[in-house]
């Protein structure tokens, strides 16, 4: 029984390890990690200058500058002649709006012009009219003013004859009834005389009123003619109008697309401004990456993209380029935008839009649409 006690302790303290042995084990453990951290220094130093050229984000859509086709007249629709998904090119008819509206204001507008330049005719014959009567009121200022001296030479006779009696009434060699004769043939001269001078006076009124009708009429076709007066142009204007509703009818593509979003059907009535349906231009479309405010230091205008849809996978790349940057973040553009200076504020990385062209060939080799997602890589070494 002593013997396996004092055997016991021995084995004990050949089991447990001397403190060199501990040092040394603790060693090597420094070691090893010390020689993992330097070789993760040199794999990140190594991957900084080498392969740190590109940034990359799945945070990509596609997207394209849509018109939405409206109506520029007012009327009925009488034919749509498209439906979504439907491809079209530049100048197809898309819908076409009932044309009698159009045409009885293009008939209108006709008679109108047609007015108008009747008008001026009207107004330059006034002009000969009214410069013929110049002329003839000249004739009647001269023969008035011989009336006033015929009036004016029978007022001297008269008065003359007058003073002769009177000398001799105080004589007596005349009668009374003589003199006052003689007084009575003065006073009819002398209203003979004031009323050839009020004739004189209204012959020039009438010669200053042909002037001034003559020449509110000529500047009416002053520097003009049939088809330049102010209202002929504005004739011709309503009619340009009118032709141009009429050409509007027919509703017509900006540009090659597809058709998507239709709301307008046959019988309903448009207004101008009213949205009848979009059109995408499938052969322009772009991307916006959101790329993340701490990938953005190095990337710049014009440098490579290479993008990968979601829809071919991997094995279908575009190739496009940087062209600009958005004005700002989309929680900055939100329509409640974030409420940063409340006492509730989280630090959240910000992702900034970054427009990306694509390559029309490739685009149309495999044909993206709006909204798909999308992978994008940008070489930052590329210029």
């Amino acid at each position: 029984m002593t013997d396996a006690q004092d055997t016991l302790p021995d084995l004990q303290d050949t089991d447990q390890p001397s403190d060199q042995e501990l040092k040394s084990k603790r060693k090597k453990s420094l070691g090893f990690v010390a020689f993992i951290l330097v070789l993760a220094l040199a794999i990140y130093l190594v991957w900084q200058l080498f392969f740190n050229d590109s940034v990359s984000t799945d945070n990509a859509y596609v997207g394209a500058e849509t018109a939405s086709i409206t109506s520029m007249i007012t009327g009925q629709v009488a034919d749509v002649l498209v439906s979504d998904t439907h491809a079209v090119k530049k100048g197809d008819v898309l819908v076409r709006v009932d044309s009698r509206d159009a045409e009885i204001a293009v008939a209108q507008a006709k008679a109108e012009l047609v007015k108008a330049q009747r008008q001026y005719k009207q107004t330059q014959a006034n002009s000969s009219a009214l410069n013929s009567q110049v002329f003839v009121s000249d004739d009647g200022i001269h023969s008035a003013i011989a009336q006033v001296a015929k009036a004016k030479a029978e007022l001297d006779k008269a008065k003359d004859e007058l003073n002769r009696r009177q000398q001799l009434s105080v004589s007596g060699a005349i009668s009374k009834e003589e003199l006052s004769t003689a007084q009575s043939a003065v006073n009819n001269a002398q209203a003979g005389y004031d009323l050839t001078q009020a004739g004189l006076a209204q012959a020039k009124s009438s010669q200053k009123a042909a002037q001034s009708s003559l020449a509110a009429n000529d500047a009416l076709i002053k520097g003009a003619n049939e088809n330049s007066t102010p209202d002929v142009l504005v004739a011709q204007a309503k009619l340009n109008q009118a032709l141009l509703d009429l050409e509007r009818v027919d509703i017509k593509a900006p540009f090659d697309g597809v058709v998507t979003s239709r709301k307008i059907q046959v019988g309903q009535r448009v207004a101008p401004g009213m949205v009848l349906m979009v059109v995408v231009p499938i052969s322009q479309l772009y991307v916006d990456a959101n790329f993340k405010e701490s990938q953005l230091e190095n990337v710049r205008i014009g440098q490579k993209v290479v993008l990968t849809s979601d829809l071919y996978g991997d094995g279908v790349e575009y190739h496009g380029s940087v062209v600009g940057f958005s004005g700002g973040t989309g929680s900055a553009f939100a329509l409640i935008p974030a409420q940063n200076a409340t006492g509730n504020w989280i630090k959240v990385v910000q992702r900034l839009p970054v427009r990306i062209r694509l390559d029309p060939k490739e685009l149309a080799e495999h044909p993206l649409r709006v909204g798909l997602s999308m992978e994008a890589k940008i070489n930052l070494s590329s210029k």
